[in-house]
């Protein structure tokens, strides 16, 4: 299928679009209708993420309840700041024990 997940492989699925009219009962009214019925699609909720998969990042489209749950590790785009070695093992001076 062309637009559905690559990971849990949901797609487009088929219901009708129920037009109603009138006014409830408990409103006042004299209750609802249904006027038409019609075909519809309910499309899933898919993104374009950047993925890594088996150790090379690839453009995956994805459902939104996949990202959610976890299913795919989105690649890391920087490593986060941290200090050179020798300069952290400097800052951290030995704890002094008095007796």
């Amino acid at each position: 299928m062309a637009r559905s997940c690559e990971i849990c492989g949901k797609g487009p699925a088929v219901g009708n679009q129920v037009t109603i009219r009138g006014k409830a009962k408990y409103l006042g009214g004299v209750g609802t209708k249904i006027t038409g019925i019609s075909p519809r699609q309910f499309k899933p909720n898919l993104q374009r993420v950047r993925a890594t998969v088996k150790g090379t990042n690839k453009t995956l489209l994805v459902c939104t309840q996949c990202l959610r749950s976890g299913a795919v590790t989105k690649r890391i785009e920087a490593v986060p700041f941290r200090l050179p070695a020798d300069s952290a093992a400097k800052t951290k001076a030995p704890a002094k024990t008095t007796k």
